[in-house]
């Protein structure tokens, strides 16, 4: 007699493709600085001037502890070859900016705006934003005035702190994106 298969068994259970979870967390050193974690590999990155901070503010320099999902990889285009990833890609362009004005009904959105003043310009001379992560922070639903522009990317020299970023360098994205699921989630603690 032929033993027969439960349903439960017989269906293939499909696992996410790539890393689900990043980890972030201070250096005990200097709250500025930190690490982040990519499965088994570890790699330094700069944190916000005031670090880690629970109660995250516009303008406070500190990098929100928060669960947060990975929305989108913004690039330059004339700058970097097309990223490998499964997150939604934007090629930045020379209108792209984001909404750091918590009066404006824009305010912590990705918007288009001419050439000149802005809030956030995204198509900056150095090459900090040469690759963004769109980190989902304050955005389901915007408060305003909880802070703005949270994203992954390009760390200066001596990973100096960011404004409430956090920031690595330029190998650690062509390592980690490829490698990340479509719905993965940045822990910073």
């Amino acid at each position: 007699m032929r033993k027969r298969e439960s349903p439960i068994t017989s269906w293939s259970v499909r696992k996410p493709r790539g890393l689900t979870r990043l980890r972030v967390f201070a250096s005990v050193r200097d709250r500025s600085k930190g690490f982040l974690v990519a499965g088994r590999a570890v790699f330094p990155c700069a944190l916000g001037r005031s670090g880690i901070v629970v109660l995250k503010r516009e303008g406070d320099g500190g990098t929100p502890r928060a669960a947060l999902p990975l929305r989108s990889v913004l690039y330059r285009k004339a700058r970097l070859p097309r990223p490998r990833t499964l997150l939604p890609l934007h090629a930045i362009t020379g209108h792209d900016a984001w909404c750091d004005d918590a009066g404006d009904r824009r305010y912590n959105r990705l918007i288009a705006r001419p050439p000149g003043a802005a809030e956030e310009r995204l198509q900056r001379d150095d090459h900090l934003y040469d690759v963004i992560v769109e980190l989902g922070w304050n955005d389901a639903p915007v408060i305003r005035g909880r802070g703005s522009a949270i994203f992954w990317h390009l760390a200066r020299a001596g990973f100096t702190p960011t404004a409430g970023c956090v920031a690595v360098e330029g190998h650690v994205f062509a390592k980690v994106l490829p490698r990340l699921a479509r719905h993965c989630v940045m822990v910073v603690r």
